[in-house]
């Protein structure tokens, strides 16, 4: 589906989303891989940070357009086709909600390759951070993932450790109050951690 930005006849432009694509909130949106067809469209949305989360490396193509914006990406390899481990799913997961609240970023798109599995648990994992009841964050999961919709997702999102994740992001980088309400800040102190692994373009 794509959105017509009118000039003159002969030069309409059409800007087309990526599948799967929607705001998850201000500044913060979802969507499956980005293909050339969509990057008319990706530089309506100001990028700051695109959050990668899949193994394989970057397409040149995409590469050469996050530079040619100023763009960072974050990469955080999760296994698509074999279920990683949990302590490695949970790592990423980890470094990249930290990434992901960090308003700094934003703008901010999150992908993997077709928008439903891996970027589905980063935001369901986003949404308990929120204070989102558990059905009502697997009802988002399940209207993304469709009729793919994964157990072992669910189950990790269900279990996954805000409360530790948030104790973190208070020792070690943020201090951290109201996010998820409409005046959300971030305050930082020195960053004294270790960077994850991130691949800056």
């Amino acid at each position: 589906m794509g959105f017509i930005i009118e000039g003159d006849e002969e030069n309409d432009v059409v800007l087309e989303p990526p599948a799967n694509f929607s705001m998850v909130e201000e500044g913060i949106y979802r969507s499956s891989f980005p293909q050339p067809c969509n990057f008319a469209f990706l530089e309506t949305l100001k990028l700051r940070s695109i959050i990668y989360l899949c193994t394989e490396p970057y397409p040149e193509e995409n590469l050469e357009f996050l530079r040619s914006h100023n763009i960072r990406l974050f990469q955080f390899g999760i296994e698509g086709k074999t279920e990683p481990s949990v302590a490695t799913l949970k790592n990423s997961i980890r470094g990249a909600l930290k990434i992901l609240i960090d308003v700094r970023n934003h703008p901010v798109l999150i992908h993997c390759k077709r928008g439903k599995h891996r970027t589905g648990s980063l935001v369901g994992c986003l949404r308990k951070l929120q204070n989102w009841c558990l059905s009502s964050v697997f009802e988002e999961y399940q209207r993304f993932a469709g009729i793919k919709s994964r157990t072992t997702d669910l189950r990790f999102i269900e279990t996954f450790d805000i409360i530790s994740l948030r104790q973190c992001l208070h020792s070690l980088i943020y201090q951290y109050q109201g996010y998820g309400s409409k005046k959300r800040r971030l305050l930082y102190s020195e960053e004294t951690v270790q960077k994850p692994q991130i691949t800056s373009v």
